[in-house]
């Protein structure tokens, strides 16, 4: 019931959100990730992540990313996360495009639990990020860094279709919400909406392959500017395992 309540009030705050006067960018991006999860132990996990964004039409650098984070398990269920990213954003609009790429330096922590209803699995994950972004205009870099704060939360949903050995196949859909706080926030408390759906096939064990559409509404810090993005994601999962027990792919 907690979660429905807290899903409810997220969706009235994006139905608030689409009632204001909009200036909406359509982009197209393609995502390429590689994750890798090396588990320590029954308890202790370290996940790495190597994201590379680029705009589709025209062809442009977005940024690259690098995450890692330490997954600390409470029981079968609720797990918890902490851990930094570096962000290299070259830039956000692809008609203009700077001869800089400007860093983003991120601390994260989080809680996810989950529910098994047979071959449906629900998850929730809170997420909190404390956010460094480099200052800088059209022409470069400025020095010093803006803090803000970011708080995320996700409701996701899986349908395994099948599962034989050491291989499967699951559909993902995920509809996430995130919202700015800070001093430097004035117009754009709402950051962004995602909705996501994919397939993920697991080869193996250890490697699996996922494909999905995701798309992105966000609004900028004028208030009224908005990106919406058309994004494809594909996704290369890697598990290493310092132990035999067998664990499933969480992100």
């Amino acid at each position: 019931m907690k979660s429905i309540n807290i899903f409810g009030l997220l969706l009235l705050c994006i139905i608030a959100n689409a009632q204001t006067e909009k200036n909406v960018d359509h982009q197209s991006l393609l995502w390429t990730r590689y994750f890798n999860q090396l588990t320590i132990n029954d308890k202790w996990s370290v996940h790495t992540e190597f994201d590379n964004r680029v705009f589709i039409n025209p062809f442009e650098d977005n940024l690259f990313l690098i995450r890692m984070h330490g997954r600390y398990k409470i029981n079968k269920n609720i797990d918890l996360g902490a851990g930094v990213s570096y962000f290299s954003v070259a830039t956000q609009v692809p008609e203009s495009t700077n001869d800089f790429r400007t860093p983003e330096y991120r601390i994260q922590q989080d809680i996810s639990w989950k529910h098994d209803y047979g071959n449906f699995t629900t998850h929730q994950r809170f997420q909190v990020e404390e956010r460094f972004i480099h200052n800088a205009d059209k022409t470069g870099l400025l020095p010093g860094t803006t803090f803000t704060w970011r708080f995320r939360y996700r409701l996701q949903g899986e349908y395994s279709f099948w599962q034989k050995e050491k291989q499967y196949l699951k559909a993902i859909v995920y509809d996430e919400l995130m919202i700015n706080a800070g001093q430097s926030i004035v117009k754009n408390t709402f950051d962004q909406n995602r909705i996501y759906a994919a397939m993920q096939y697991g080869i193996n064990k250890n490697i699996a392959l996922e494909l999905g559409y995701l798309n992105s509404f966000q609004q900028r810090a004028s208030g009224v500017d908005y990106f919406d993005r058309d994004i494809i994601r594909f996704t290369f999962y890697h598990k290493i395992k310092l132990t035999q027990k067998h664990k499933t792919f969480t992100n």
